[in-house]
């Protein structure tokens, strides 16, 4: 595997630190990635892994403006040059592989058509970000708006999207990507089939547990079969309920899908733990039980503090920390959360969208200090 626990370096924080996907809508027309983000990237290279924001794996699978793709080559080569940057400046770098299903809206999809999901059930109050002007990411405006009613996949057409997420795979590799890590979590496409409450099927893909797995095996199988397992995380969400998806026994689903993952050799396993006011806390004991189950590499991510995160390294429940949000107006994060320094303040009014503002002019704490 390309992270096993022995080769992470000694128990401390700032070398254990990930940098988790993050959306910022400001990729250039056709969906590629630019020189400015390859700059974004490098300047947070710091961390012991980069996930790059999601990136869709086929044109269906878009659910947001300017966010950048992995299905033409175009979008190959623009990643090329963020990936080189990272490289260059000693980091590592996984592609974040995205398809949002039925958060999506017909103005982003191929031909107006509807989005499409396990079933057909809207969740209602899900917002999405379209440039209804067309100004492009540079404006940086647009406009959340309800997502689409999504139509139910047919069976045969899910062969396809598997297919679309394996060479999308591939795709990455070629462009430099270290790996790749398949978005489960949030509410999209793969979280829509697990979830009991957004899959109403009655075909081989819903109803039992199996069945509501069945399409992240067959996508975890698909892309280890082109890339290699350990080239391979995958991101879930188990007690999240983001975007609709809503699970009724989330520790059982969720550990039944952390043993078929398992079973495949996938380099690590994302956590994304519930980060908003009031939100449910994961249980240790289902913390432990993954660990049992799952032999690889455990991440853990949601409004980590550091000393919450020496917690989790220190009692095994984690090998790696995701700090999302403080890396956007800090990219030298892991010296600074080592040193015990002042963080930036990020500007919520630039995250998605627009040009240099909020996304590459944050200093580190050199910059500062000259």
């Amino acid at each position: 595997m390309l992270f096993t626990p022995y080769r992470l370096g000694p128990l401390t924080l700032p070398n254990r630190i990930v940098m988790p996907p993050m959306t910022r809508s400001r990729a250039a027309a056709g969906n590629v990635a630019t020189p400015l983000m390859a700059k974004y990237y490098a300047q947070r290279a710091s961390a012991g892994l980069i996930v790059s924001e999601g990136t869709q794996i086929s044109p269906q699978g878009q659910g947001y403006a300017w966010t950048p793709g992995i299905h033409d080559d175009a979008q190959v080569a623009g990643w090329r040059g963020v990936t080189d940057a990272v490289h260059a400046a000693g980091g590592r770098i996984f592609a974040q592989l995205w398809h949002v299903g039925r958060v999506s809206h017909v103005d982003l999809q191929p031909n107006g058509a509807a989005p499409v999901s396990s079933s057909a059930l809207q969740a209602e109050g899900v917002k999405v970000f379209v440039d209804v002007a067309g100004a492009g990411p540079q404006g940086g405006v647009g406009e959340m708006v309800q997502h689409s009613m999504p139509r139910a996949l047919d069976t045969s057409e899910i062969p396809q999207i598997v297919r679309d997420y394996a060479l999308a795979a591939r795709r990455a590799i070629d462009a430099g990507f270290d790996g790749v890590e398949l978005h489960g979590a949030n509410g999209y496409l793969i979280n829509q089939f697990i979830d009991s409450q957004a899959n109403q099927r009655t075909d081989g893909y819903g109803g039992s547990l199996q069945n509501r797995l069945r399409f992240l095996r067959e996508v975890a199988e698909a892309v280890a079969a082109e890339v290699g397992a350990d080239r391979l995380g995958v991101r879930l969400a188990p007690l999240t309920t983001l975007q609709g998806a809503v699970d009724d026994t989330p520790q059982a689903t969720y550990l039944a899908a952390a043993h078929i993952l398992d079973s495949i050799g996938v380099a690590y396993l994302h956590i994304a733990e519930a980060d908003w006011e009031d939100a449910p806390v994961m249980p240790v004991a289902f913390k432990e039980a993954l660990r049992m189950i799952y032999r690889g590499t455990l991440v853990y991510a949601g409004k980590y503090t550091v000393e919450r995160a020496e917690e989790a390294l220190a009692k095994g429940w984690a090998d790696l920390i995701g700090f999302g949000r403080p890396f956007i107006a800090n990219p030298d994060l892991p010296a600074r959360l080592q040193q015990g320094l002042e963080l930036n303040a990020p500007d919520k009014a630039t995250f998605f969208g627009g040009a240099e503002a909020g996304f590459t002019d944050y200093p580190s704490a050199e910059t500062i200090e000259a």
